[in-house]
């Protein structure tokens, strides 16, 4: 079990965090207060299994590949603890139970759903074939967003593709930092990356991406009308990227990684901020 355990990436929770807190702005902003408990428990819950099913499929599809990058070799279906057909069957079981959880909203939802579980299992055959896989686990990721407004609202208002880019951005910021710490051994297997793309250009595209996302979600305060606890959350995501940008100044790979996993608290700030506008 402790193999399966770790295919899911249950061991390192931080992909959980990172898609679970664009869903809880959405939760928030949706219900323009506390969100419903129903909905509130129906996300957090699918969110667990996407990362997890996320995680499986994407394990399966570089089977090969880890073999080859030093920090990959001992995942479970790479070092032969979980064969191929089980992690392909535990992907398929998680992708139902996501499903039954979204069949508990309304026919926007769930289709709306079907796209997000099209673009999870597309995401990790993506980086074979183009340099922005980062992107498409963006789109993948912020589907949460549309999804959540429709349970909430019954439609998708405008106001929400706002959150929805900003969630978009921010997740080709966090996942090239963390590719920029695979970037040497991806050159040498053939995997490609918005790391690799960028190159020796890659700090200063990651900072116009940061610029982008506080002007993003600077729009996302207009068209909520968030208060001064959201520009506070803002100030310290600014701070936050200064931080992170000196992380990665030297392109260290432990460093890089540790910029990946302190994207956390950016995330955090900002459900902090919309949070506190839209309940206090």
């Amino acid at each position: 079990m402790n193999a399966y355990y770790r295919l899911m990436r249950l061991d390192k929770p931080i992909g959980i965090y990172l898609l679970l807190w664009p869903t809880l702005w959405a939760l928030f902003l949706a219900a323009d207060g506390f969100p419903d408990v129903k909905n509130l428990l129906i996300f957090i819950v699918g969110t667990i299994l996407m990362r997890s099913a996320g995680c499986v499929i994407n394990d399966y599809a570089d089977r090969k590949i880890d073999k080859l990058v030093e920090r990959t070799q001992q995942r479970p279906i790479t070092s032969g603890e979980v064969l191929p057909k089980s992690a392909l069957v535990l992907f398929f079981v998680m992708m139902l139970l996501a499903f039954v959880l979204v069949l508990l909203t309304n026919i926007l939802t769930i289709q709306l759903a079907i796209i997000a579980g099209a673009l999870a299992t597309l995401y990790p055959f993506t980086k074979r074939w183009t340099h922005l896989p980062q992107f498409v686990l963006g789109v993948a990721f912020a589907m949460s967003v549309p999804m959540v407004f429709a349970a909430t609202n019954g439609f998708v208002p405008m106001s929400a593709w706002w959150l929805f880019l900003a969630t978009i951005i921010w997740t080709v910021i966090y996942d090239t930092m963390y590719a920029m710490a695979d970037r040497e051994e991806d050159l040498k297997i053939g995997v490609k990356s918005t790391a690799i793309l960028f190159a020796k250009y890659d700090r200063f595209i990651i900072a116009i991406l940061q610029i982008l996302l506080l002007l993003t979600l600077i729009q996302v305060s207009k068209a909520f009308n968030l208060d001064i606890f959201y520009d506070i959350s803002l100030a310290i995501v600014a701070v936050l990227m200064i931080f992170h940008q000196k992380l990665i100044k030297n392109r260290e790979k432990n460093a890089c990684f540790q910029a990946f996993l302190h994207n956390n608290f950016i995330g955090m700030a900002i459900f902090i901020g919309i949070a506190s506008s839209v309940t206090l």
